[in-house]
């Protein structure tokens, strides 16, 4: 079974004492069938109070509160997981699925809800054809379909790292041909929604040493809800399809939902002087570092 070590460090620097606010973390990995947590610890420097509750998604998240003014922030999280997500997994998709199109039963479209809905402007409809050009034919594969899409967005856009927070909207990430790994997952979920499936964002780890988006790094993808075989993992940065490498902290509808780290301070607009993010995952022994 395989067993996951994470830590992940956040710092920010200030040119002079800062009051803190509230800060978000989202840094708990998300148990489910295939992901056991064995331990995690969340600390910080100054010292806060941390309280934890579940989001409308049912993520962990921490909120962390701090009493003393201060020029540095340090957030360091360490867990520690077994993972049985299989290489090359096996999907019971339900009879009246397995080819598109299909109809979601009514409970399921009320309980997708947003999930199924594009949500960014697209006026000119970009997304909306670029998706329709992996339908072959009427009616096609279900599965076929959803890998092609997957396949699609880094054939048609090239990996490049982004060192900014948030993501592009996915017509400019088919305008520019070049986006980070959220800004594909974010294409291909929009793009999922735009042919009528629900789909969703997923912030977390990946470990790949042999992946252009390295091993031991935070990571983003996507996952589409197929009846009978529930939620399916798709990582269109690596063309992948199962989460055997991905360590999932958070779910949501938007990839803003589930940033690692967000909060406030009080203080000048120009204090804040860096941010660094560093991420070590091991595995069984082998490690990689990587620096954000």
């Amino acid at each position: 079974m395989p067993l996951f070590r994470i830590h992940h460090h956040t710092a920010y620097r200030y040119s002079q004492p800062v009051r803190l606010g509230p800060h978000r973390l989202v840094l708990r990995p998300r148990e489910s069938l295939e992901l056991r947590l064995t331990a995690m610890d969340i600390r910080t420097k100054p010292d806060c109070r941390l309280t934890w509750a579940s989001d409308v998604f049912g993520n962990a998240i921490a909120t962390a509160e701090f009493d003393n003014v201060s020029d540095t922030l340090e957030i360091e999280s360490s867990a520690e997981l077994e993972l049985t997500s299989a290489p090359w997994p096996v999907f019971p998709i339900a009879a009246g699925a397995t080819t598109y199109p299909f109809a979601y039963s009514p409970e399921e479209r009320t309980d997708l809800g947003a999930l199924l809905s594009l949500q960014y402007p697209d006026s000119m409809g970009r997304v909306s054809s670029w998706a329709a050009g992996f339908v072959r034919s009427n009616p096609t594969d279900t599965l076929a379909l959803l890998k092609d899409l997957n396949a699609g967005v880094s054939a048609t856009a090239s990996y490049q790292a982004r060192e900014e927070e948030g993501t592009q909207p996915p017509a400019r990430t088919l305008d520019l041909g070049r986006g980070s790994c959220r800004d594909f997952a974010v294409l291909f979920a929009e793009a999922a929604r735009a042919l009528g499936f629900g789909a969703r964002i997923v912030s977390g780890y990946i470990f790949n040493p042999s992946q252009p988006s390295g091993a031991g790094t935070t990571h983003a993808w996507a996952e589409v809800f197929v009846p009978g075989a529930g939620w399916i993992t798709f990582d269109p940065t690596n063309r992948q399809m199962g989460g055997h490498n991905l360590i999932p902290v958070a779910v949501a509808r938007d990839l803003n939902q589930a940033m690692p780290v967000s909060g406030t301070f009080t203080g000048g607009s120009g204090d804040q002087m860096s941010l660094t993010v560093a991420v070590r995952v091991t595995q069984q022994g082998a490690q990689h570092e990587a620096q954000e």
